[in-house]
């Protein structure tokens, strides 16, 4: 008789999304605010940077555990000298500390690496600079390394054109609050990405005392609606209001992160027959994060996600193809991307677009790294046609060299290849660290994982 086999246990990492809002609304208040279970991280250690220099005081007590001196709504810039504003890669830190700085007084430089000065910041400075904020742009205009000239926000109507990405509505909302009037910020555009990381902004002002109100346009009236239950908005029919207040210090425990917990969940599908279930641990059934979507997208491939309080397990499934809108969950295209790659049936992913100005150009680059196993992969207007194919006996045999494009989305993806007895051999395994420092050894238990025996 076969005994069942034993899950390979993982506990998700603390959400990044989640931390970076509390450690920015934690700046923004005054007094002392503790947030544990911060995800510590590159990103996280730039956020952390710009807020001290924008006169936060942030102190490591322990492990994920920080103490946080706010500036009591004061960001507070350089005269002459620019205060030092080094985002490192992190788009998020960038578009939502840009909003903050513009919300202070000073001036602020605003600059990165790798594909930052690349990456759009031209919609959220235009919603600004009708604010009263100056823009100095040293290269690209509309795209980082530029001055910021703070003069405070004014409030009043602004517009915010979301095709890009929704972190400009997050900056322009954690802003709002230090402005010298009520902010009425309308959503612009054609549409609206990413919508449930506004849920994340909004979640964590309240937690931090600032509530917003969101209204919808209906049959020519603003009505008030419940934030909690949108799963994304129509531009031209939703205006978010945000009284001036203040931003109040509190304890703050960060919820585990969906986002890195996806990479498990689709090993626990992909196993090979020599492979158990995954179980990881640390998740919130009801989460407002986005990503959370894994589930959505692996169920409609054919996987049984099997709850537990909060730990969720997953078992090796045949898959199937299926037509998915990942338009709110553009971060775990490229986990379901290599899921879809092992499926019996073609998948079509849509409505991401937005994926060519992350790290990468994240739809090239899935589709360059699949094929490299025999995959055939059409790059869409907006997303993904992925093929499945037999795995090459070569590929099997002598396994396959991957490019991380310096993306750590990328190298975690990639090695979702294991899974299926492909040996993955990455150039940069080591930008991991941007989001997941402590991935190789959570990898570890999945990759050396084999079924029960007899």
């Amino acid at each position: 008789m076969t005994a069942s086999p034993t899950p390979a246990v993982v506990t998700a990492p603390a959400s990044k999304s989640v931390s970076h809002r509390a450690c920015l609304c934690a700046a923004l208040a005054g007094g002392v605010s503790t947030i544990r279970n911060v995800l510590e991280s590159e990103d996280l250690a730039r956020t952390a940077a710009v807020l001290a220099a924008m006169g936060a005081r942030i102190t490591r007590q322990g492990p994920g555990a920080y103490a946080v001196t706010g500036l009591d709504g004061h960001p507070t810039g350089g005269d002459d000298t620019p205060a030092d504003l080094d985002v490192g890669e992190s788009g998020t830190t960038c578009r939502l500390v840009t909003a903050i700085a513009a919300a202070g007084q000073g001036r602020f430089r605003l600059h990165g690496r790798g594909r930052m000065h690349d990456r759009p910041i031209a919609p959220l400075a235009r919603a600004l600079e009708s604010q009263g904020t100056v823009f100095q742009w040293e290269g690209t205009p509309g795209n980082p390394p530029c001055i910021i000239e703070a003069q405070g926000l004014a409030g009043g109507d602004v517009e915010i054109d979301l095709e890009e990405s929704s972190q400009y509505l997050s900056g322009l909302l954690l802003a709002a609050p230090m402005a010298r009037e009520a902010s009425r910020i309308h959503v612009s555009g054609k549409k609206a990405v990413s919508w449930p990381y506004v849920s994340l902004t909004l979640q964590a002002m309240q937690d931090f005392g600032v509530d917003v109100t969101v209204q919808e346009l209906q049959d020519d009236v603003w009505s008030t609606v419940e934030w909690q239950t949108l799963t994304q908005i129509t531009p031209g029919r939703f205006r978010f209001l945000v009284a001036p207040g203040a931003y109040q210090s509190c304890d703050y425990v960060v919820e585990g992160d969906w986002s890195n917990a996806s990479y498990f969940l689709a090993a626990g599908v992909l196993g090979a027959a020599s492979m158990g279930p995954v179980t990881v641990q640390g998740l919130r059934r009801d989460s407002l994060q986005g990503d959370r979507a894994i589930l959505t997208c692996l169920e409609a491939m054919g996987a049984s996600p099997r709850w537990e309080g909060r730990t969720l397990t997953m078992e090796p499934t045949a898959l199937h193809g299926a037509e998915l809108d990942m338009g709110t969950c553009p971060d775990i295209v490229p986990t379901v991307a290599v899921a879809a790659a092992f499926a019996s049936s073609p998948t079509v992913i849509r409505n991401v677009a937005h994926l060519r100005i992350k790290e990468c150009d994240r739809l090239d680059a899935v589709a360059t790294e699949l094929r490299r196993i025999g995959t055939q992969v059409e790059i869409l207007d907006d997303g993904l046609r992925i093929l499945p194919q037999p795995v090459p006996e070569a590929v099997l045999r002598t396994g396959v060299d991957c490019l991380t494009y310096n993306d750590h989305r990328l190298a975690m993806c990639l090695s979702l290849f294991e899974r299926r007895g492909i040996a993955v051999r990455l150039d940069t395994p080591h930008v991991v660290s941007k989001s997941f420092p402590g991935f190789w050894d959570a990898w570890k238990i999945v990759r050396t994982q084999h079924g029960a025996s007899a």
